[in-house]
């Protein structure tokens, strides 16, 4: 039980912590102790009217930050299409085609990743003004973010044979894509490196923001080349997924670029140096690990009309959070169940392998591992001296904890 239930515990009806005391199974009192902690969380939002207020007027912030991130899309989309700066030749085909290519993969996320540039770049001016350009330069860098993630997603649901992403058919599964989305995703990276010579090539701050950029890239691609290489590539064998080879993938291929990457550009927009905030980076790296054991959670617990996505880690044999945690607790005939069945696109192979997971209760484990999480990290940010940085962390953590897609 977190924190705030603890803390007003003394006000809770002893009969009903008496019945929760009673039950039977421990997994069970975990979870109707994360829904009563949100329950009184709720309440206490509810009957507190300054905080209300202050929460809505938080809310139209956030949409009017959204819809002025939406409008610098269509402009970036627009010159990438039409500005003759580019260099690029297109027919109406062509320009066609990458105009589709890049609406139907581009702005169709959550875009946390683009808006944390800008939530963190606010916070770091937070006393200053900041001008319209300025607001613009950091929508630009947020786009970048979230053109890279396209890039990533459209490659790497070739890679996994995906088949729906955001709610819609993957890319590359449309009749008329097909494996030219190969190409697809090499152009949206390039797109990336052109957005940011031409706004940022006369800043003081470009060569660090280049290799920053090219850093991450190289983390992003080895990242990704170690989970195939884990997956796909030599004999199959659970055994080789352990704890620390998945932190490795999960710390390339997702921290780097999902939750460092966006507050790098912010510093960098507010002309700070890198080098001062290694500090920050490992909170953000750590961050990004906990995401991800998300995002496995998600994939085989989460409902498809929420998350957006049929999940696949268990047929695409994926070194996930939840395979590499039951490989650790399994006994001798769990352990026969998953060598038979893991990496089976069958649908009795799949509901076998998730029945191991429930025997062994890793939804619960789960939910413990996310309490530990949290509570680290709130101390972690807590203890941060920098208010502004104490704020950025405060609102990452708010975007992930217990989300649900």
């Amino acid at each position: 039980m977190g924190a705030l239930a603890a803390s007003i515990a003394s006000h809770v009806p002893p009969g009903l912590l008496a019945s929760l005391a009673a039950l039977p199974n421990p997994g069970e009192l975990v979870r109707r102790a994360v829904r009563l902690e949100d329950e009184l969380r709720e309440l206490l939002r509810l009957n507190g009217r300054d905080g209300a207020t202050a929460e809505q007027g938080g809310a139209n912030r956030a949409q009017q930050t959204r819809e002025r991130f939406l409008r610098a899309y269509e402009r970036l989309k627009s010159e990438l299409l039409d500005d003759r700066t580019f260099n690029f030749d297109f027919t109406d085909e062509t320009r066609q085609w990458v105009a589709k290519m890049m609406d139907y993969n581009v702005p169709g996320g959550k875009l946390n990743r683009g808006l944390s540039v800008i939530d963190s770049y606010m916070l770091l001016r937070e006393g200053t003004e900041v001008d319209d350009e300025d607001f613009y330069l950091a929508c630009v860098l947020g786009w970048c973010i979230e053109w890279l993630q396209a890039s990533a997603l459209v490659l790497d649901d070739i890679t996994d044979n995906a088949y729906t992403r955001r709610d819609n058919l993957c890319w590359y599964k449309l009749p008329t894509v097909g494996l030219s989305a190969i190409n697809d995703g090499v152009l949206l990276k390039c797109h990336v490196q052109a957005i940011i010579k031409r706004y940022f090539k006369e800043k003081f701050y470009f060569v660090d923001l280049m290799e920053l950029w090219n850093e991450i890239g190289l983390q992003t691609a080895m990242g990704q080349m170690l989970d195939l290489i884990t997956t796909h590539t030599g004999a199959k064998d659970l055994a080789r997924y352990r704890i620390q080879g998945y932190r490795r993938i999960v710390k390339y291929k997702t921290s780097y670029y999902s939750f460092y990457l966006p507050v790098a550009c912010a510093l960098l927009l507010n002309g700070a140096k890198l080098s001062d905030y290694v500090d920050l980076k490992n909170v953000l790296i750590e961050m990004g690990v906990y995401f991800q054991i998300q995002d496995d959670y998600l994939d085989c617990f989460g409902d498809p009309q929420v998350i957006g996505k049929v999940g696949t880690d268990i047929e695409d044999y994926k070194c996930s959070w939840l395979i590499v945690q039951a490989m650790e607790l399994a006994n001798e005939n769990e352990m026969k169940i998953l060598y038979e069945n893991y990496g089976k696109s069958s649908p009795e192979c799949v509901a076998a392998v998730k029945n191991v997971y429930k025997e062994l209760d890793l939804q619960d484990i789960f939910l413990e591992y996310e309490s530990r999480v949290y509570k680290h990290l709130v101390s972690t940010i807590d203890a941060e001296p920098d208010r502004a940085i104490r704020e950025i962390l405060k609102i990452f953590l708010k975007k992930i904890y217990r989300r649900k897609k």
